[in-house]
């Protein structure tokens, strides 16, 4: 077990009146033993309590032969694994559960009475926001290679690719950086379907003077990037070229202001207001960023909902866009570090106007 990790999530676990909790998420199981397991439908529950019983239940499908520093216990497929975490369980004390444990799960856990009640716990996530150097260094690396990959496939770029042929090319430039691939599948999208936020690649053709928005990230040694930029094939547009320049000063304004207790709500509001200044607020349709770290999207974001104060060693995306139906769309995407004084941006790719084929 990472003790510093472990030991704070303790002493947070204390701190919401909780001895035990399930950790059931692979990330933070991960976060929390270095070893990562993807389940599928088995179960996987790290169990830790104060008084130092921690147990990791894992199905004996996937052996693990490191020293995670705690007690594993398999089962089988033939066993039920939820009555031996009721076994260990302190029926008379509240049992925390962390993110989206199946209710096939959940609900055999209440039935077996392996707490005094069941309650949504966030202590890991919320530790998992404030990065260590460790994991700065690695969300450096990871956005250092999205930058080189990025680079990479905007020069490759003719004019006469579809969007699923530049998205399978990205796959094989992550491949030879070495990258464990995907953090997320790409959006690379032209013109019309740039227009949807969350447009998926298919078989478009870029025309002169569309947009082609890129938001591509990798993992790398398991932490995730994630960058957007939009380049013009050929030549920008009129109405191109305007967006794409309130769309640049906005992600500007937002990360200029970025620095320790700041709330996440003014930052999104540095960039919405100027976009709707301009007058096209109501074509910014999502919020202007996320957290990011071991999983693409972690706990928190940049939203005018999020009053909470930025902290040190956290990291989030800044990307306002703005989506005109049927036409185009533009958004450009950073990673950035909160620092002691200010921020740290992770992603160095230009920003400015670009053209390709």
């Amino acid at each position: 077990m990472k003790d510093l990790r472990l030991n704070a999530a303790l002493e947070q676990m204390k701190n919401e009146g909780l001895t035990q909790m399930v950790v059931s998420d692979p990330i933070s199981v991960y976060y929390l033993t270095g070893e990562m397991v993807h389940p599928g439908e088995r179960l996987l529950a790290l169990y830790i309590n104060v008084n130092g019983n921690h147990k990791l239940f894992i199905s004996e499908l996937f052996p693990i032969h490191n020293d995670l520093g705690v007690e594993i216990v398999y089962f089988t497929d033939n066993e039920n694994p939820v009555e031996y975490i009721a076994n260990v369980a302190e029926k008379n004390a509240p049992m925390g559960i962390d993110k989206n444990w199946p209710a096939r799960f959940l609900i055999s856990l209440m039935d077996l009475n392996g707490g005094s009640k069941f309650q949504i716990c966030n202590v890991i996530d919320n530790l998992r926001t404030i990065k260590d150097e460790e994991e700065k260094d690695a969300m450096r690396l990871a956005s250092k290679l999205n930058d080189e990959a990025m680079g990479k496939l905007i020069d490759s770029i003719k004019g006469d690719e579809t969007e699923i042929q530049l998205a399978n090319r990205l796959a094989k430039i992550y491949e030879e950086q070495g990258t464990q691939g995907f953090s997320f599948d790409p959006i690379i999208v032209f013109g019309a379907n740039a227009a949807d936020p969350h447009g998926e690649p298919g078989n478009n053709v870029a025309k002169v003077g569309d947009t082609v928005i890129i938001d591509i990230g990798c993992l790398k040694d398991n932490y995730c990037s994630d960058m957007t930029r939009t380049v013009f094939l050929k030549e920008p547009s009129t109405k191109g070229k305007e967006v794409y320049e309130i769309v640049a000063e906005a992600n500007r304004r937002a990360e200029a202001i970025i620095k320790p207790g700041v709330k996440f709500s003014e930052i999104d509001a540095a960039a919405r207001d100027f976009i709707t200044e301009k007058g096209y607020g109501k074509y910014f349709t999502h919020r202007t960023g996320h957290s990011i770290g071991l999983d693409v999207h972690d706990l928190g974001d940049v939203s005018g909902i999020n009053n909470n104060p930025v902290q040190p060693g956290m990291i989030f995306s800044i990307e306002p866009g703005i989506y005109l139906p049927g036409e185009l769309g533009v958004r450009i995407e950073d990673l950035v570090l909160v620092t002691e004084d200010g921020c740290e941006i992770l992603n160095s790719y230009s920003k400015d106007i670009i053209t390709v084929g």
